[in-house]
């Protein structure tokens, strides 16, 4: 293996300049591999919270804007950079910068690779662009089904499923800070669900379950974690629509937005219950955070959420974009404490088993050397 003896030296490539779960993911594997393994330069947006994560970790951050993304020659400027540093791979972190670096990297001097962190239809251009990679990571077998028949290269296609820091995101005892900071009395019930306001994700329908348990949990309060990046006009009224529902129930007592925070590891443990509505998820990592602390989950059974958690197993699993089921499966979840535990018990043990950072970031290290030495990544099914 090539940086057995000496780090690798990869360039990744970020669209935006915003922490979501692509960036948290790519940033963990980096830190762990970081020194000995793997020598990063960063390419992203020249400020925001990406910038401030990449100066947490020391990795070194060249500014790239989206101009110098559109522009015909862009590849001069990679090339230059593949150069100064001596680059062996350039890698991007979405399918968005991985179509773009599709469309100049017949023209680089080393390879390129992409994360596929998306299941989102494409254009023939797209498939195209994603094709002309060395290889591509899908992070859920979901992923690389659904883009293998729309034409993207099943062989090199390699499933690597995302890690958790363990040490991190782990059980702890329920203190009631959480509670204190929102002034809400012992007894009430938190549930939380984490994640960017957007369509995709569903808080709609959460505030839709909500409404339909209010008489059947009245103590529950619901915690909304995240923000709204959009200014699309769909994407604010669909923002709006998650507060105007519970108010027209009188229940906007019970909704708390907490914004984004960075300190969800510890929020998770005060929760009785993490709800995760999405109507989509390749492969969700506030999935792996949870089950990682031992939270009781209820979620949508979509994507690749299946290949984390097991319905009546370790979380309870519902239909998409059905509110009444979501509300059933929180009904079940917290009338039962004998299943909650066992929820929590055997999550827990999942994520220790199949999506620790260091199963994860091994895995990543063995693709990219697999890449540079010219070798088509190997088939292992599962991320295995």
């Amino acid at each position: 293996m090539a940086g057995a003896s000496s780090p690798l030296r990869v360039g990744f490539l970020f669209e935006y300049p915003t922490l979501n779960g692509g960036e948290f993911s790519l940033l963990a594997v980096l830190r762990e591999l970081q020194g000995a393994s793997i020598a990063p330069v960063a390419l992203a947006p020249p400020a925001g919270p990406l910038s401030a994560a990449f100066a947490e970790c020391g990795i070194r951050h060249l500014p790239l804007t989206r101009e110098q993304m559109t522009v015909p020659d862009w590849h001069h400027e990679l090339n230059q950079v593949i150069r100064d540093f001596d680059l062996q791979l350039l890698h991007a972190n979405s399918l968005s910068m991985g179509r773009k670096l599709g469309a100049v990297s017949p023209q680089l001097e080393c390879p390129t690779t992409c994360h596929l962190r998306d299941i989102i239809k494409l254009s023939s251009a797209a498939v195209t662009a994603l094709n002309a990679h060395a290889g591509m990571i899908a992070v859920s077998q979901a992923t690389k089904s659904f883009h293998a028949q729309q034409g993207l290269s099943s062989e090199r296609q390699q499933v690597i499923y995302n890690g958790i820091a363990l040490e991190q995101f782990q059980p702890r005892p329920r203190t009631g800070w959480l509670h204190r900071e929102l002034d809400l009395p012992a007894d009430a019930l938190l549930a939380g669900t984490v994640g960017q306001i957007c369509l995709r994700k569903g808080q709609n329908d959460l505030a839709q379950a909500a409404v339909l348990l209010r008489d059947r949990l009245p103590r529950l309060h619901f915690l909304l974690i995240g923000e709204r990046h959009s200014s699309k006009s769909e994407s604010v009224a669909f923002d709006a629509e998650i507060t105007q529902v519970l108010r027209d129930a009188g229940m906007e007592h019970q909704l708390h937005r907490l914004g984004q925070r960075s300190d969800v590891d510890q929020i998770y443990p005060e929760l009785d219950v993490l709800i995760h509505p999405a109507r989509q998820e390749p492969l969700g990592r506030v999935l792996l955070e949870g089950a990682a602390c031992g939270v009781p989950i209820v979620a949508t059974d979509v994507g690749g959420t299946p290949e984390i958690l097991t319905h009546d197993e370790s979380a309870w699993l519902t239909p998409a974009s059905d509110p009444a089921a979501l509300a059933a499966g929180v009904e079940a979840v917290l009338s039962e404490s004998n299943r909650s535990s066992l929820f929590s018990q055997q999550a827990r043990q999942t994520i220790v088993d199949r999506f620790s950072i260091s199963r994860s970031a091994h895995q990543h290290l063995q693709f990219w050397n697999d890449v540079i030495a010219g070798s088509a990544p190997p088939l292992r099914p599962g991320g295995l």
